[in-house]
């Protein structure tokens, strides 16, 4: 069964185009910034175990994230040493996804984030 709500928030998912990034992708300007190539792409393990696509930018910006979003201690350091390369994205496309209308997260986004609080808090319920 299609998802029709956020993991996260329990907002309304709606269907749209966007850029390959799973945290930024759903911004229309994102889109702008794929047509003039001004970003590459990656697949990074965040995680053990948990991946995410995300542009340059977004890569570079990471450890802007409070820990504690994720589950993790607020202490903890997040940012692009963390994050394992696994690959290349070397032919990225505008993809059709879901993104939350109140949280505005895209949906690769939030399940990220659910199975990171879990992973990192296995006795809260997220």
């Amino acid at each position: 069964m299609p998802e029709t709500n956020c993991p996260l928030c329990s907002g309304p998912l709606e269907a749209r185009a966007m850029a390959p990034c799973h945290d930024c992708g759903e911004n229309p300007e994102e889109l702008e910034h794929f047509r003039q190539g001004e970003h590459t792409y990656a697949v990074f393990e965040v995680f053990p175990g948990l991946e995410l696509t995300l542009c340059d930018f977004c890569s570079d910006d990471f450890s802007a994230y409070n820990p504690e979003f994720f589950g993790l201690p607020r202490q903890t350091r997040l940012g692009l040493e963390k994050l394992k390369l696994v690959r290349a994205v070397d032919q990225p496309a505008i993809e059709m996804g879901k993104v939350c209308a109140d949280c505005g997260s895209r949906l690769e986004f939030a399940r990220f984030v659910v199975r990171a609080r879990a992973m990192h808090n296995p006795q809260s319920s997220c």
